[in-house]
């Protein structure tokens, strides 16, 4: 078996093309069939004139190039260096090599030099080197643009509508066929799409782009692309997310923000497997799974006109929908301690013990922001060292015993009933320090002086209520 066929997966360069020029045919015919089975494209040309005619029409990741041609030499061929577009990687093969003409080539930019004759698996590493870069770089690239949007793709609970989407994941992520993935906002859409792009295995990496958040002028170059000078401001080519999920999955959140221009385009690509980039008379192939999502009931767009119904068909060929969290509220046991211990984690804090009342508030709320307000909720609590429940106390509740007036020490006094401050929250002039002994002695009065309930009710330990306490009683001792 050879390196080529025992080392690298067939699909690994499905997406990208080859151009080999050389004037003897069975040189050709050699490359050609040992390439076919990496590359879904692989051109032939003889000399430098028809490899241009071939080039101009079509887009090449990589030119294998003899140096010594009929007419022109490789050497001279000196637009392939310059093209506007994206530049391919050029691997350089001579039968007559000296030192000055290998210094043209890496001069000029080329990727490898190979002398002839040469083993098949020789130019095989050269081949593998050079893609491997352009796969690498791509991959950092959506690394990076994705850095802070990642997230686990667990997809957490065990409620039967969760079950359900699980089985319907892993039943749809063998396909390559766009998937619509509707729900309301909050409720884990890029989640799902992840998990799908996971389950699939497909080799290149997740994209996900919002199609709200991007001006609608810039939509069309951040998925396509552009050429350098294609539009002013565009100094450099650059190279769009189409091409950078080329292998993976391109995840177009809020679908139906898509400007309607754009839609045409993008069912087009979707239809032809193809892309232009801004500027560019060339069309560039992709392997690219679109998964789409929205909040909205993306047919009703389409009744009212705001939304195109054959790209509505067209990425509708599988379709997910997500529960609201009220539905499946069985996935708070879940749920709640995942965030509880990330966010503890992220805080440098230790994860507290929410009581009973804490997740019984839980279930009793319906959640209208769906998971991401669960996540902000508990975040906050934790932030403020206040319960899960104290979210849903309103001031004016509080018992009468809650009120708070100053001391002759400009300290909060509990005790004391004139100028009570109930429901008002606190005035402006006080320091952190007296906020925090106010709202502290609050929430152990309403306990009843039981500070290990108190403790739990503020998320911290009954040993820190203990020191509290003792700091303000040797305040007080020291004013006195």
């Amino acid at each position: 078996m050879s390196y080529f066929s025992c080392n690298k997966s067939i699909q690994h360069y499905q997406a990208f093309s080859v151009l080999v020029v050389d004037d003897e045919v069975g040189m050709q015919s050699i490359l050609q069939k040992a390439l076919s089975k990496w590359f879904s494209k692989v051109d032939c040309a003889g000399c430098i004139d028809e490899a241009e005619q071939l080039r101009s029409a079509t887009h090449y990741d990589l030119i294998i190039l003899d140096i010594n041609l009929p007419g022109r030499s490789g050497i001279e061929w000196e637009a392939i260096f310059i093209d506007s577009d994206q530049k391919p990687d050029v691997i350089f093969m001579t039968g007559y090599a000296d030192l000055e003409t290998a210094i043209s080539a890496l001069k000029l930019g080329a990727a490898d030099f190979i002398l002839k004759p040469f083993n098949l698996e020789q130019m095989l590493q050269a081949v593998e080197r050079c893609m491997d870069k352009r796969l690498n770089q791509r991959m950092q690239y959506a690394l990076q643009r994705d850095f802070q949007r990642h997230c686990a793709t667990q997809i957490l609970g065990q409620s039967e509508q969760t079950e359900q989407l699980k089985q319907v994941i892993v039943q749809f992520a063998p396909s390559r066929a766009s998937v619509l993935i509707e729900g309301e906002s909050g409720t884990g859409k890029e989640l799902v799409a992840r998990s799908i792009h996971e389950a699939s295995e497909r080799q290149g990496p997740f994209v996900p782009v919002n199609c709200g958040a991007i001006a609608p002028e810039l939509l069309e170059s951040e998925l396509f692309g552009h050429t350098q000078g294609a539009f002013t401001g565009a100094k450099k080519h650059r190279e769009g997310l189409f091409r950078v999920a080329n292998g993976g999955t391109l995840f177009l959140d809020e679908i139906g923000e898509m400007p309607f221009n754009m839609q045409s385009a993008l069912l087009r690509v979707l239809e032809q497997r193809a892309i232009r980039p801004v500027g560019s008379e060339k069309e560039l192939s992709i392997d690219v799974r679109v998964v789409a999502a929205t909040n909205r009931n993306l047919y009703q767009e389409v009744e009212e006109g705001r939304f195109r119904a054959d790209l509505y068909y067209r990425l509708n060929v599988l379709k997910i929908e997500v529960c609201p969290l009220r539905e499946r509220k069985q996935d708070l046991q879940e749920l709640v301690p995942f965030f509880t211990q990330k966010l503890c984690a992220e805080l440098a804090i230790r994860p507290p013990k929410w009581a009973h009342e804490d997740i019984l508030a839980l279930h009793t709320y319906d959640w209208p922001g769906n998971i991401r307000e669960l996540k902000n909720l508990i975040e906050r609590s934790l932030l403020l060292g206040q319960s899960l429940a104290h979210h849903w106390q309103e001031p004016i509740n509080r018992p009468a015993s809650d009120s708070v007036t100053m001391s002759h020490g400009g300290e909060p006094n509990s005790a004391s009933a004139s100028a009570t401050l109930r429901g008002q929250g606190y005035p402006d002039h006080w320091s952190l320090k007296q906020v925090e002994k106010a709202h502290i002695e609050q929430i152990v009065t309403r306990h009843q002086g039981n500070k290990s309930a108190a403790a739990r009710d503020l998320g911290v330990a009954r040993k820190t209520l203990e020191r509290k306490f003792k700091e303000w009683e040797h305040d007080e001792q020291f004013i006195s």
